[in-house]
């Protein structure tokens, strides 16, 4: 929490459009408000999907996400309030708690499951889904969590306070950093009346997912719930969030890969004959150990 540097918006991005997400279910049955879908990954790429999860009803998230597989991409759990319970077929076991983050490179392969840790009260979060590169697609796997402790927080001298989870804002590092795709994620807690800016690479996708209270971009409202797309406009260099109630919300950004993107469930890779591989390896038991589990 200590000083920070601003980050000047000379020129701000606006708002191209609004989405509201779709109510799913996933894992063993799971409740989800999945935000970023797949008709939306050209225009946002690098990131495939964005899962908002958040319900005081045990049977809306005791079922969990039993064993299953990935292989191509990262995924980035945020846990808001909750307990969940992390093992793979890497060895990797961790309990990810309030303002906890869990980073996960799937790479070649990882076979996960990812269980609650209790019986009531309120589990909310997110899970975002960012792309490998294709000449990272099959990595070795790699993993982390982070204490809410962990994560990078600062706050501006509106009274903004700032979680940094991964790239940079105000001049403070976040808990990752990524050379290809170059993330910025990070969670903003603003006063109602207050604004805040962040600096933003011209090239880079990005998107704002209101979650508590409503905020204003340029002469757009988002409401709670609801993710705004930043329009890539030539020569902007940030952008300006005000909020019209005290809110929290999201800001993500990333570089573009500009790769093609074959998809078939937890697979995402390059080509068809890619997906077509993982499917053999994980029928074949060659994707991780599934023993493990």
């Amino acid at each position: 929490m200590s000083n920070v540097t601003s980050d000047r918006v000379q020129q701000e991005r606006t708002v191209e459009r609004i989405i509201t997400g779709q109510a799913v279910s996933d894992g063993a049955g799971v409740k989800i408000n999945r935000v970023l879908t797949q008709n939306l990954q050209r225009r946002l790429d690098p990131f495939l999907m964005l899962d908002n999860f958040g319900s005081d009803q045990a049977s809306d998230y005791l079922a969990g996400f039993p064993s299953h597989p990935h292989r191509g991409f990262e995924t980035v759990t945020y846990m808001l309030e909750g307990r969940m319970r992390h093992r793979d077929s890497s060895g990797n076991e961790g309990l990810l708690t309030n303002g906890g983050v869990q980073w996960m490179t799937t790479g070649r392969g990882v076979i996960h499951s990812e269980m609650p840790e209790q019986e009531e009260g309120m589990m909310s979060g997110f899970q975002l889904w960012l792309n490998l590169p294709a000449k990272d697609k099959m990595r070795d796997p790699w993993y982390r969590d982070f204490n809410g402790d962990e994560v990078p927080v600062f706050s501006t001298e509106n009274g903004a306070r700032v979680k940094v989870i991964a790239g940079s804002s105000h001049g403070v590092d976040g808990a990752v950093q990524r050379e290809v795709t170059e993330p910025i994620y990070i969670d903003v807690d603003l006063p109602a009346g207050a604004s805040f800016s962040q600096a933003l690479p011209e090239g880079h996708n990005a998107f704002i997912f209101a979650y508590r209270g409503a905020v204003r971009v340029g002469d757009k409202d988002v409401a709670s719930g609801k993710m705004a797309i930043l329009a890539n406009t030539a020569g902007a260099d940030g952008v300006n969030v005000h909020a019209t109630d005290a809110s929290r919300f999201i800001l993500v950004a990333g570089k573009p890969l500009n790769e093609p993107i074959a998809q078939y469930g937890p697979f995402v890779m390059n080509t068809q004959a890619e997906v077509f591989a993982a499917v053999e390896d994980f029928r074949a038991g060659k994707l991780g150990e599934e023993s493990v589990i």
